[in-house]
């Protein structure tokens, strides 16, 4: 991580139809993986499905900084998640500082 910079988080909500997850799941995890692999400052990401509303689905991301994630997020339309728009719609998208994370 460089000096200086925080860890962030960012929350996108989507909302994809309960037929369509399956082939959802499936693109977010080859575009998370090759964003991950070829995206400076990107640390990976996890996805979230509501067990009430199984429409309501989070991909939240990892960053090394703010700086990182702007720097991939410049159009507010990264062509890598293409795919992921054409299947689920994209609610919002929110940035979050990790404050502390004691996951393992």
């Amino acid at each position: 991580m460089r000096r200086g910079s925080k860890v962030i988080r960012v929350v996108y909500r989507w909302r994809v139809k309960e037929e369509s997850f399956a082939n959802f799941k499936e693109v977010w995890s080859r575009t998370t993986n090759n964003i991950h692999e070829t995206v400076p400052g990107a640390l990976g990401s996890f996805m979230l499905r509501s067990p009430e509303d199984k429409t309501e689905v989070l991909t939240v991301a990892k960053w090394d900084s703010v700086e990182s994630w702007k720097a991939f997020w410049v159009a507010e339309n990264p062509s890598e998640m293409v795919g992921m728009r054409e299947i689920g719609e994209r609610i919002s998208v929110t940035v979050y500082d990790e404050v502390d994370d004691f996951t393992r």
